[in-house]
């Protein structure tokens, strides 16, 4: 247990001098509006995107519990 002083501060000093860019952020509307259609589209697709797969596995559930046990 002594040693493990000397260790974290060899593993603090990189992080002492890190430097970290500064995050360009805007508190101004978007230039272009997102349409209704838009956002509709991109939550349909979104929600697909996870319940797709998910629906998939539960649906074939009983298969792959078959086959692990073969």
């Amino acid at each position: 247990m002594p040693r493990l002083p000397p260790v974290l501060q060899l593993l603090q000093v990189p992080v002492k001098h890190t430097v970290v860019p500064k995050a360009h952020l805007s508190a101004k509307p978007a230039k272009t509006p997102t349409s209704a259609m838009e956002q509709a589209v991109g939550l349909s697709v979104t929600f697909v995107g996870f319940l797709v797969p998910a629906g998939w596995i539960l649906s074939h559930l009983e298969s792959y519990k078959k086959s692990s046990m073969a």
